[in-house]
């Protein structure tokens, strides 16, 4: 059961998490699996593979953004780099910054349960 010991366990910043929700345990706790829902990885991951940048961007921009607000710091810190390739436009290989994304991810969701 998702826990703030487990997101302090994760590496998360509760404390920036928990201020950036008012201090709202349960509402902090409610937006985890949002955030975690695959869909938005998976995406991310098709657009990349098309070398779509402008829409992987936009994506990737969308995913950090959540990622930081909710101090997510495991996921967000690759997801930042990503972010700031794609904005630069670099046509390169993202294949291992999205799977560190995506592996943390996972990591986060089997702890939760």
């Amino acid at each position: 059961m998702l826990s703030i010991d487990i997101l302090n366990e994760f590496g998360a910043d509760t404390k920036e998490g928990l201020a950036r929700c008012l201090d709202d345990e349960e509402f902090y706790l409610d937006l985890i699996p949002e955030a975690l829902e695959r869909g938005r990885y998976e995406e991310l991951k098709k657009l990349l593979d098309e070398n779509n940048i402008p829409a992987a961007f936009e994506a990737a921009h969308a995913l950090k953004g959540v990622l930081g607000n909710l101090a997510l710091t495991p996921i967000y810190e690759p997801a930042s780099e990503m972010t700031e390739l794609l904005r630069a436009g670099k046509e390169m290989d993202y294949t291992e910054l999205i799977d560190k994304v995506i592996a943390e991810r996972d990591r986060l969701s089997e702890m939760i349960g």
